[in-house]
């Protein structure tokens, strides 16, 4: 069970900001959206996250005049990225550990995908749900 796995059920398609993208707009995209997290990319890199967490962080700590400053000024970086090769259990005890609930997925220097702790936390259930059903399957047809 690697993430490729999960991005071959789940797709490719990944919304994302530039990061002079002004605060506010990154907002409208997350509601218009309904997503709590969206990657920052400049010239096809990944430069920065920006979550709800980092937008209410902000408007906390400089008042709602932060909504017309830039992504950039804002988001969260550096970023923890994985490649798609990554197993599933891997990405998720890298997601405990820093504390983080999204991941770019690169493949050497393009983002091919962005999962979310809920797609791998859904993926493994699923993938559980799935052999306990054929190994009840089993044990009747014995």
């Amino acid at each position: 069970m690697t993430i490729a796995s999960i991005l071959s059920g789940k797709g490719h398609d990944v919304v994302y900001l530039s990061s002079s993208a002004t605060v506010q707009e990154a907002v409208s995209l997350l509601v218009g959206k309904r997503i709590g997290c969206v990657p920052v990319v400049d010239g096809g890199e990944v430069v920065g996250i920006l979550s709800e967490r980092d937008v209410v962080r902000s408007l906390g700590e400089q008042g709602e005049g932060v909504l017309g400053a830039s992504v950039a000024s804002v988001m969260t970086s550096p970023i923890v990225t994985v490649p798609p090769e990554t197993p599933v259990i891997t990405a998720l005890s890298l997601m405990t550990r820093r504390r983080i609930r999204h991941l770019p997925v690169i493949d050497g220097d393009k983002m091919v995908g962005f999962v979310s702790i809920g797609d791998l936390v859904k993926y493994r259930i699923d993938k559980i749900e799935a052999e306990a059903a054929a190994m009840r399957d089993y044990i009747q047809g014995a």
